[in-house]
């Protein structure tokens, strides 16, 4: 065989030349890749396991008085609120770390490799986001392990399930945003300081930690439109009671048109990185 047939054409997508279930085998192999890697590398697990931990220890007890007493309550009525926003919070918190791993995945050759290989690009792409999903339901299981033991009381199983699927959804979206970043970027510093950017004012310009009624004016009509907002609402919704219908559709709805407007973006950017 020559070389003029073994490697593809310049130019030439190889994506049209793969089945969805060759792309659904490129993208197994991929994920166990990745896996594989977590496995030789547990520091990479710092995240997922320390800050749920300290995120959880740190709100309930040096601000859980004190907010807790805005909401009718102490210690205890803060706890109730704040799990279910530090669920939204873990999600796009581990969302940002996508990004990074896959700057430096360029910067170390390892996506030059997978360019060459006869698969499909976008299985690179959401093998990827599989294996950043595992991560997140680790984070998610401690975060509610914590929360359980500093008093946090799960009422509604099937509520909290669900709370948790929609956390998932909305991060897998959001990972599409920092793949994108971690395409474009140069470097995984640039990568984290861009997302630190574009992270904080959505976290604490919203109810995750603190009700909005507080809140100036024209914060509180931010906090309105923030997806995290609604996220958060939503998981205390379905966890501990409340309305959940509008939240829940303003969550579904920005997760698809972040799917549909970023995933095109970072599946075009992986195939024409230079």
């Amino acid at each position: 065989m020559s070389a003029a047939t073994a490697v593809p054409a310049a130019g030439v997508r190889p994506d049209a030349r793969i089945s969805p279930r060759a792309h659904l085998r490129h993208t197994g192999a991929l994920v166990r890749r990745n896996l594989l890697w977590i496995r030789q590398d547990p520091e990479s697990m710092f995240d997922a396991v320390l800050f749920p931990v300290v995120f959880t220890l740190l709100f309930v007890y040096v601000f859980g008085g004190s907010i807790g007493q805005s909401l009718g309550g102490g210690q205890e009525a803060y706890v109730q609120y704040i799990v279910p926003g530090l669920m939204a919070m873990m999600g796009m918190n581990m969302s940002q770390g996508v990004g990074t791993g896959f700057n430096q995945d360029f910067n170390t050759g390892v996506m030059d490799r997978f360019r060459s290989l006869p698969i499909g690009r976008g299985s690179v792409l959401f093998a990827k986001i599989s294996v950043e999903l595992v991560r997140m339901l680790i984070a998610t299981t401690i975060l509610l392990v914590v929360g359980v033991l500093v008093g946090f009381d799960i009422t509604n199983w099937p509520g909290l399930f669900a709370a948790v699927g929609l956390s998932t959804v909305f991060g897998s979206a959001l990972m599409w945003v920092f793949l994108t970043l971690g395409v474009v970027m140069k470097n995984a510093q640039s990568v984290q300081a861009m997302g630190f950017l574009v992270l904080m004012p959505l976290q604490f310009g919203s109810s995750i930690f603190a009700p909005p009624q507080s809140m100036p004016g024209w914060l509180r009509n931010f906090t309105e439109y923030n997806p995290l907002s609604a996220l958060a609402d939503s998981a205390r919704g379905l966890m501990v009671g409340g309305p959940v219908a509008h939240d829940l559709w303003m969550v579904l709805a920005w997760s698809v048109g972040i799917t549909a407007v970023m995933a095109p973006v970072a599946i075009h950017k992986f195939r024409t990185k230079t």
